[in-house]
């Protein structure tokens, strides 16, 4: 893998489309006085380096129905620590797994849920996390009110 390099232009084209998604080249131009065509080249650029993964749309998940978020910490047997990569691959699959992580300490996952209500996790719970195999203890946080969410990186 060869270094990127990355300007002082560049982070603020960053910084732009971390904001605001859908902007075009000509408005991110006009914020840092570049022309249209070279922030075009810029921002391309740093997709082909994969700088740039993806811009996607950022929805209100309560106005969308999704008014219950979980963090769950899933601690695997032992016997179910040798399988790590098919959990992940299980969760995976659940859209109600909006991140999973794998963690160092006594959990072995980190999962952010998202469900109508809490009756909803709850089927979640019982009807398909709990019934993976290897699970010894699934400890379940619901979030009362979001302080902070972001996904802008601080650049």
């Amino acid at each position: 893998m060869r270094d990127i390099t990355i300007d002082r232009i560049d982070r603020r084209i960053l910084e732009i489309l971390q904001r605001e998604s859908g902007i075009n080249a000509s408005a991110i131009g006009e914020q840092i006085g570049l022309s249209q065509s070279a922030c075009w080249r810029r921002v391309q650029r740093l997709r082909e380096e994969g700088v740039i993964r993806e811009q996607p749309v950022k929805l209100d998940r309560e106005k969308v129905g999704l008014n219950t978020m979980v963090f769950a910490h899933v601690k695997l047997t032992s016997h179910g620590r040798s399988n790590l990569s098919a959990f992940a691959e299980a969760v995976s699959e659940y859209p109600e797994v909006l991140d999973c992580y794998v963690l160092l300490g006594n959990v072995d996952f980190l999962l952010r849920i998202v469900t109508a209500d809490i009756k909803a996790y709850e089927r979640f719970f019982f009807e398909k996390l709990s019934q993976l195999p290897g699970i010894q203890e699934v400890n379940s946080s619901i979030v009362m009110s979001d302080i902070k969410h972001t996904t802008a990186l601080p650049i």
